[in-house]
């Protein structure tokens, strides 16, 4: 097999040409057989294997640069970069990282899990390239929905001007772009990357003065994002303008025409523009049937494509989908907004319910917040659907267009917390960190389905914005009892006690719930709130603790540094506590991939590990 011929970079140079398709099918079938065991990213990765393979085939990568957008597709590069023998632990705790990782393996340049990042950093290592003096090829691996985000264009626009030698290929696999006929297409990039075209090319090629788009007259012929993009992808027009020189299309499942173009590429000089076309999931039928279902999959069943069972669970995301979807029937007012993550957080019902009040804005979260706020300036009530790691991009938004104006904008924040495969990149710890810190915004964490369903009808019918952040996990199963709503502000006492308080913040209830029965067994009588409330913080509740408990403790699934802890202790401060306060989150660090289980263990936030540290300090210093 030629594939256990690649064991270092730049192995793939040692086999012939003609094997080389060879290759690629053994890297499919790898890629197939490795990720129904583990899951990720599939359809995307066997979509770029043999673009994979060409820039292999053609760069020297202990020198070289490539740096991947997202990093979705970066399974190829890893395999091929000495990485194939720890495939089986992708994903997995201690195991090989999902994305790119510089710290990984060398091979990967830069850090990857966020769109639209790639030409920036490419561009930004192209001038230190030329700052020191030194020879190396910049290569950027871009993909076709990455250019929904407005940073695509920012760095265009720099790097295109700049005149510096820098090669963005366009990894397109998914929009309907017209293709190119026949010999007559072969023959124009032919001469586009010959050297007798090149010199005699003048150089011809416009700088905005302004940001990409915005006033640009090519701006006038885009009726939709995806219309526009196909029209201007399609001529090659937007990225000339924008200084780069366009070849394109080519197919990308062609190993062979690949390294020829990209042989060329690396002949010439300036920013360049390759537009490759790709299929999402070439060679496993059920992926190129279902590339959405295979962008990010769980363990799947090879013959049938078919995910493994997972019972009769109900999530988070699908408590909020229901809700949303019920009360935009029966309100008007009421719009969804997706960053191109409408399946991934619960909006199917809501956009059946209500198609023409559901808007996917594509990967573009700074748009999406204002957005919301343009809405909410004229009276309806948008619900911004979207994970709490990308809710990130669109921080200055959030302050300045939504909690300045005090603006009725309801973020709906998934996978806040641990959210496990996807590690560092993905894990959404910061959320409460950086939302609190903002003035004119509620935040709420719900312990159970039946308390989140309660929250959004709080929030939806609330002022100014408001967060609800809730996790990627199955809701416990006494999440589906009755709940009113709930007063703005408001903690519930679960159990009062003496001496000992727990805290808890959202989804780490249940764990903390454990833990008080550990306690109780051991003779003491812990208070035990549900807080419910980040911001507004509860001071009924921060009274009541600190008036009779020599010990609080808090937890919650989120960054110890600015998190609910911390509020907390401000409190207790404000009230005069003398009393010992400990905090249970996650340290000042970024946290790797694992499941949520595995990782709350690791940094001792399971009820085993709260309980052991919860005993040591009681014992330490006595009631």
């Amino acid at each position: 097999m030629y594939i256990e011929k690649i064991n270092n970079a730049n192995d793939i140079k040692n086999i012939d040409k003609k094997n080389l398709p060879a290759l690629a099918a053994e890297i499919r079938r790898f890629l197939v057989e490795n990720i129904s065991k583990t899951g990720g990213h599939l359809a995307s990765n066997l979509g770029a294997v043999e673009l994979t393979m060409a820039l292999h085939y053609c760069l020297d990568l202990d020198k070289d640069k490539i740096v991947w957008d997202v990093g979705h597709q970066a399974y190829v590069h890893k395999i091929l970069t000495g990485r194939r023998k720890d495939f089986p632990t992708l994903r997995t705790l201690d195991g090989l990282c999902g994305f790119p990782k510089p710290s990984e393996s060398k091979y990967d340049s830069f850090a990857a899990g966020h769109s639209s990042t790639s030409i920036s950093a490419a561009f930004g290592m192209a001038v230190a390239r030329d700052i020191m003096g030194t020879d190396e090829k910049i290569f950027a691996v871009i993909g076709d929905g990455s250019f929904t985000g407005g940073m695509v264009y920012e760095a265009m626009n720099n790097a295109g001007r700049s005149g510096k030698d820098i090669v963005v290929i366009l990894n397109d696999n998914q929009m309907s772009i017209s293709n190119n006929v026949g010999a007559v297409s072969r023959h124009l990039i032919d001469l586009r990357t010959q050297s007798a075209y090149l010199n005699a090319k003048e150089n011809v090629h416009k700088i905005l003065d302004k940001i990409p788009v915005v006033g640009n007259p090519i701006a006038k012929s885009i009726s939709t994002v995806k219309d526009g993009v196909k029209r201007v992808f399609a001529s090659g027009v937007l990225f000339e303008e924008l200084g780069f020189n366009y070849i394109g299309q080519i197919d990308g499942h062609n190993i062979n025409e690949l390294i020829e173009v990209i042989s060329n590429i690396n002949k010439m000089h300036g920013p360049i523009l390759l537009h490759v076309r790709t299929t999402k999931g070439k060679g496993y039928p059920f992926a190129e049937k279902y590339p959405s279902k295979f962008h990010g999959i769980g363990k799947f069943d090879i013959k049938t494509g078919k995910t493994m069972p997972k019972g009769n669970v109900k999530s988070y995301s699908s408590v909020f989908g229901d809700f949303i979807a019920e009360e935009g029937e029966n309100d008007k007012h009421i719009t969804a907004v997706t960053a191109a993550m409408a399946e991934g957080t619960g909006l199917e019902k809501f956009s059946a319910a209500c198609p023409d009040r559901v808007f996917d804005v594509g990967i573009a979260e700074q748009h999406a917040v204002t957005f919301c706020a343009g809405m909410a300036s004229m009276g309806m009530k948008p619900v911004f659907a979207v994970y709490s790691t990308f809710l990130q991009r669109g921080y200055d938004q959030i302050i300045h267009d939504v909690c300045m104006q005090k603006l009725h904008v309801l973020f709906a924040i998934d996978r806040a917390g641990i959210v496990g495969a996807d590690g560092e990149t993905h894990q959404g710890v910061f959320d409460i960190s950086y939302l609190s810190a903002m003035p004119n915004i509620t935040v709420m964490a719900p312990r159970s389905g039946a308390e989140l369903k309660a929250m959004l009808k709080t929030a939806i019918n609330a002022e100014g914005a408001v967060a609800v952040r809730y996790p990627r996990a199955n809701i416990p199963d006494y999440g589906f009892e009755n709940i009113p709503e709930i007063e703005l502000g408001k903690a519930e006492l679960i159990k009062d006690g003496k001496d000992i308080a727990f805290l808890s913040c959202g989804a780490m209830f249940e764990t903390v719930l454990n833990v008080c029965k550990k306690l109780e067994n051991d003779g003491f009588n812990p208070v035990l709130y549900n807080a419910r409330f980040v911001k507004p913080m509860d001071t009924e509740m921060i009274k009541h603790v600190c008036g009779k408990c020599k010990y609080i403790f808090t937890v919650e699934d989120g960054i110890k540094n600015g998190g609910f802890g911390s509020l907390v202790m401000e409190e207790a401060e404000n009230q005069n506590y003398t009393g010992h306060i400990h905090s249970f989150a996650f340290d000042d660090k970024f946290i790797e991939h694992g499941t949520r289980e595995q990782l709350f263990e690791r940094y001792g936030l399971d009820s085993e590990g709260i309980y052991k540290t919860a005993v040591s300090i009681i014992n330490e210093e006595g009631i």
